[in-house]
């Protein structure tokens, strides 16, 4: 019995110490004192609450309080222009698939607990790196998979159909529309790392028009990728955070060296051409002309550049994270990185 208490105390202190080693190591600001408390605004539960009550009513009140992001439901998201908010609200309600789907995301999120606490730890690194950064309204919605997330005037939209968890009965049935490897990340997981990646490209950092090349593409993208490194959760995993399976991220990390000649050997990385680089950077099941049975990973040239990025900023230490993010130069980028990961 001794033998197995002290067993189990030397493990304590070794888990103690792993614990304090990884805590010191921690690089990450101090954001303790960062004012951000996000509230995510339950728009899917307010509406569905209104069925079978006055429409004008329910026109009303939703549109006082939801304003621009209501208008855009009604006219863009589940209904168009050409009809009256009331026959919008009216369809809508009695539309069955749109109740089930409704009282499924319901199920699945009865509250958004966690991922309040995830988007508020995420930008309170935001603002502390960017402190005039404008937080907008963060509002879940159902829309019948039409819309993920989209951004308009002060708001976030985070459509809750969209994140059921990758086995969701829902998803087998639009396999047309939305395919397997896309409706694999539709789980809660993906909330918080869509919303600091949407924010990021809509609100904090343009895409730089006056250089198309893959290169200048690749880069950009590494950038925002980085970026999400140094805001998001410490604990999320790199594949979450570009949406690789943990297949696809050991696939691209095995054949890093691979992936890199074969951009320099097809002289891609000053490719203009949106037609021939876009494969290396848009969503797919793999990419074509990498790999054998289709087991590569997709947007090669976003996970090359987050490497080229990572590899840049170890480089040159001093280099700050606003610096790095307004710094256009690709080019000089690549150069400073001394990116030559070993062929295998």
């Amino acid at each position: 019995m001794m033998y197995n208490v002290k067993a189990k105390q030397i493990y304590l202190i070794f888990l103690f110490a792993l614990a304090f080693i990884s805590c010191n190591e921690s690089k990450r600001p101090d954001v303790s004192q960062v004012n951000v408390d996000v509230k995510i605004q339950r728009f899917d539960q307010e509406l569905f609450a209104r069925k079978g009550k006055d429409v004008e009513k329910t026109n009303t009140l939703l549109s006082n309080k939801y304003g621009f992001f209501y208008d855009d439901y009604i006219k863009k998201m589940v209904g168009s222009p050409d009809y009256s908010n009331g026959e919008v609200l009216n369809t809508l309600f009695r539309d069955q698939a749109y109740t089930d789907l409704t009282k499924e995301v319901d199920s699945v999120y009865p509250n958004l607990k966690i991922q309040e606490e995830g988007l508020t730890e995420t930008f309170k690194y935001i603002r502390y790196y960017y402190p005039k950064a404008k937080l907008p309204k963060f509002i879940a919605f159902v829309s019948g998979f039409a819309y993920q997330m989209p951004v308009g005037d002060q708001y976030l939209g985070i459509g809750l159909d969209m994140f059921l968890g990758k086995d969701s009965k829902f998803y087998k049935a639009i396999v047309q529309s939305v395919p397997l490897y896309l409706s694999r990340r539709f789980s809660p997981e993906y909330i918080v790392p869509r919303v600091a990646e949407t924010y990021a490209h809509e609100e904090l950092f343009q895409e730089p028009d006056e250089d198309r090349s893959l290169l200048a593409k690749m880069i950009f993208q590494g950038k925002i990728l980085y970026f999400l490194d140094q805001v998001l959760p410490e604990n999320m995993a790199d594949s979450v955070k570009i949406g690789y399976s943990a297949e696809q991220l050991k696939w691209a990390q095995n054949f890093e060296g691979d992936i890199w000649a074969y951009f320099l050997e097809n002289n891609f990385l000053y490719e203009t051409d949106y037609q021939k680089i876009q494969v290396f950077l848009s969503e797919g099941p793999f990419t074509p002309g990498l790999g054998e049975n289709r087991d590569s990973a997709p947007k090669l040239g976003v996970y090359t550049g987050w490497q080229i990025v990572k590899k840049y900023m170890q480089e040159n230490p001093k280099t700050t994270l606003q610096q790095l993010m307004a710094d256009n130069d690709a080019q000089k980028i690549l150069n400073q990185s001394k990116y030559k990961p070993k062929q295998k």
